[in-house]
């Protein structure tokens, strides 16, 4: 495979030439037709427009429909669609086991003049969807236990028009509401999401992918794939996840550099990247596929020329179930109201704030702290609202996971042994034991509630410890269950 770095090294007169001897393979070829995608010898060394782009995702959706449902997002700011692809084994809802599948997010085209970028977003689409035609096992079993949402171009009118800018003139990854202008950078727009396409793409991410395991933004620029922060040159709170992914492609995969956003590139705020990571939550990266910014097309084939950055997608791709905190419980013991708790992260990313909740045989909701935890909200009923007890570690709402004995880290490929003090929680072999904790350190990420099997579960018998007043168990469970996630799923259509 020619070498990107090599070829974007090259002389002005050889890339002169090779553009002419572009030009003449793709006039010998034949034309595109509106009836089905692009022939093979167009679509290996032309970049496409949104006419080639629309007429490739139609047909994909009409020839597999097993896999691939086809949907419009939202539109560019001159009403061109912008095109999702959602790519999966539709004939299974859930995994085998009854838990959720993975969710892969993937954009591409935030700006209208990086093609390789794009391409990179419409290779990894291909891959799948003909993996699964042609009957690839390893891609039958990726979509059997994982959604793909692939935006390819988000800039459709920069695109055809060969420039970074949308048509108004705005750089749209610098228009996200994460540290939006403030940043030495141009063009971010009049405000945060002032944009459709980057309006879109955040109602997106909020809505039908808000608890995504993995995001990655396709770009061009240079040889490099970029995490968290842009706007500081610290390492993210994950940083665990980033230099293990970054070790392991290293070691088996590729040497492309993978660095920290702000020191492998320059300060920058208001990134789909960063606002992914900050206020989404997902583990993110941005992939620049190379510097190459001069034509419109390829002479080598766009599947060797973007092959070793496909291995790369893939492989994050097949190993997605790893990218979080994935707490096993290895034993529970209960004595004199305390827990014995041993714990193993088979995840790669660590979580800070572990902890266990206890849902006795009457249906009340319990977590480390004695009787003076209890915290009362009352709503007279008669003004119509429901009331409820909610039995918290301290303080305001919910669970106060900072408060010693609360809760617990663990690190990521690690194992922890702690004692939980429940004190007057009426523990029995009736009840169900729940491991709560979020998926990542970053505080946007998702928070999980995870029963223990009771197989796992030694009660040492004790004396009876007493009665706290009935909990009501919808409102228990919705104040452990949301009281750590995130409140940014909020109607972004606010943000003008």
């Amino acid at each position: 495979m020619l070498s990107l770095k090599t070829f974007s090294h090259r002389p002005t007169f050889v890339r002169t030439i090779t553009t002419l001897l572009l030009i003449a393979l793709l006039l010998t070829s034949s034309v595109p037709n509106t009836a089905a995608q692009q022939p093979d010898i167009v679509q290996e060394h032309w970049y496409h427009s949104y006419a080639t782009l629309t007429l490739d995702v139609n047909a994909w959706a009409d020839d597999y429909p097993e896999i691939v449902n086809l949907l419009v997002v939202g539109q560019t700011e001159l009403g061109r669609n912008l095109w999702m692809l959602q790519i999966s084994d539709w004939s299974q809802e859930t995994k085998t086991d009854g838990s959720a599948k993975e969710v892969v997010y993937i954009d591409g085209g935030h700006h209208g003049n990086e093609h390789l970028g794009t391409e990179l977003a419409f290779l990894v689409a291909e891959y799948y969807i003909e993996g699964w035609a042609d009957g690839e096992q390893e891609v039958i079993d990726v979509l059997a236990t994982t959604e793909l949402h692939i935006l390819i171009m988000l800039n459709a009118d920069g695109n055809d028009q060969d420039t970074r800018w949308n048509i108004n003139q705005v750089d749209l990854n610098r228009n996200y509401d994460h540290y939006w202008n403030t940043c030495p950078v141009t063009q971010p727009g009049s405000a945060a999401f002032s944009e459709s396409e980057t309006l879109a793409n955040s109602n997106y991410m909020n809505t039908v992918v808000p608890d995504a395991d993995l995001y990655v933004t396709m770009h061009t620029g240079v040889w490099i794939m970029l995490y968290p922060w842009g706007k500081w040159p610290e390492q993210p709170s994950d940083w665990e996840l980033f230099h293990g992914i970054r070790d392991d492609v290293h070691a088996n995969i590729s040497e492309i550099p993978i660095q920290n956003a702000n020191q492998g590139l320059y300060p920058n705020c208001g990134t789909s990247r960063d606002y992914g990571y900050g206020v989404m939550g997902f583990p993110t990266f941005t992939f620049e596929t190379d510097d190459e910014q001069w034509a419109l097309g390829t002479t080598e084939p766009l599947s060797s020329r973007l092959g070793e950055e496909l291995d790369v997608m893939n492989y994050l791709i097949e190993n997605v179930w790893y990218w979080r905190a994935r707490l096993v419980v290895d034993s529970l013991e209960v004595e004199d109201g305390k827990v014995h708790l041993s714990v193993s992260n088979l995840g790669h990313a660590s979580t800070s704030n572990a902890t266990l909740a206890y849902l006795d045989e009457d249906g009340g909701w319990w977590a480390p702290g004695g009787i003076e935890d209890i915290l009362l909200n009352h709503v007279d009923p008669a003004q119509g609202d429901p009331w409820a007890e909610v039995y918290a570690c301290g303080g305001e709402i919910g669970l106060n996971l900072s408060i010693p004995g609360c809760g617990f880290g663990v690190n990521a490929t690690n194992s922890t042994v702690t004692t939980l003090d429940f004190r007057d929680a009426p523990i029995s072999s009736e009840g169900q034991f729940y491991l709560v904790y979020q998926k990542r350190v970053i505080d946007s990420s998702m928070w999980v509630n995870e029963s223990i099997p009771e197989e796992l579960i030694e009660i040492s018998e004790g004396e009876d410890k007493g009665w706290l007043p009935f909990i009501s168990p919808i409102w228990a469970i919705l104040a452990i269950g949301l009281a750590g996630i995130r409140q940014n799923k909020t109607d972004l259509e606010s943000n003008p």
